[in-house]
């Protein structure tokens, strides 16, 4: 199966509807006055759609199992057709399309079942996914203008050369995927004034987002957190609180992160872990939600 350790649960819901088209009236009118010889037409359709909901990850082989928080199926009678819709939701790392697509498809088939002794040219047609929300495409945000960012790596170790950076190359990579440039990227040392520099640089306007990666733990070297936090204008500690939650679920050092987060002007200043793996899932956690943030500062509503 693909691997969705990477994302947060989210609610996520998905309709999907179905057609089953009947060649009389006849057959419309027994289902109405509920004649049909196997019972109750849209109560057994109702009842084998709950359960495909729940069964899709038994049967479609790259569905993941997930937690089923609300389903519910509707029927209705157009002409000679019926319109089947189903309605799913869950709060989960992974939509819930197909579980959707399935439920609709088992109450079609159900009702061909109860309905072919009485009618022989029952046709099902047109599966469909009709709606779905949730998950971070539900908050990529429409805009038009360039979003910049600076990324500084803070590190002795690196500054000295004494080891490659990882963690912020693989930072730039991940924000590409939300089109946001780095025009600036650097290495300082785990220095207060070389810290404070690289703010003045940046701040206000200079770029939209900028990331200090490094010094965010408890070493007496690790001072990042403590220079950047006197200097916020507002701090956002919902940020790194989601941050640490998202980190927590993956490994239990990650408690032990002291990142701040919050805005010098209308910058959005992040501070990230140095660890490669650490500082991505940051990322993973807080992107794209956190550009929100943007649109509030220049009082954009959303």
């Amino acid at each position: 199966m693909v691997n969705i350790t990477h994302k947060s649960n989210s609610l996520r819901i998905a309709v999907a509807g179905v057609s089953v088209q009947m060649s009389s009236e006849l057959t419309i009118q027994a289902i109405v006055n509920k004649q049909v010889p196997k019972g109750d037409v849209f109560a057994f359709a109702k009842v084998a759609a709950l359960f495909a909901i729940k069964k899709t990850s038994d049967m479609i082989p790259d569905c993941h199992p997930l937690p089923i928080e609300f389903s519910d199926v509707y029927f209705k009678i157009n002409g000679l057709t019926i319109e089947i819709t189903v309605e799913v939701h869950t709060v989960y790392k992974t939509g819930v399309e197909v579980e959707a697509m399935h439920g609709a498809s088992v109450a079609a088939l159900t009702l061909y079942d109860m309905l072919k002794p009485i009618d022989k040219q029952i046709e099902i047609q047109h599966l469909r996914l009709l709606h779905k929300e949730g998950g971070k495409t539900s908050y990529q945000l429409k805009r038009t203008e360039i979003i910049k960012a600076a990324v500084i790596v803070c590190s002795d170790t690196v500054y000295q050369k004494m080891a490659d950076d990882m963690a912020g190359l693989a930072v730039i990579e991940k924000l590409k995927s939300f089109n946001i440039e780095v025009p600036d990227y650097r290495i300082i040392p785990d220095e207060a004034l070389a810290i404070r520099e690289q703010v003045s640089a940046h701040a206000n306007n200079q770029v939209q987002l900028l990331f200090f990666i490094g010094g965010t733990g408890a070493s007496p070297r690790d001072i990042t957190p403590d220079i950047i936090k006197p200097l916020l204008d507002k701090e956002l500690t919902g940020i790194m609180e989601q941050a640490r939650r998202y980190g927590q679920d993956r490994m239990p050092y990650a408690m032990l992160s002291r990142s701040v987060a919050g805005l010098i002007g209308n910058t959005l200043v992040m501070t990230l872990p140095g660890s490669t793996k650490a500082a991505t899932e940051y990322i993973d956690a807080l992107f794209p939600q956190s550009l929100h943030v943007l649109d509030m500062v220049k009082g954009s509503k959303h």
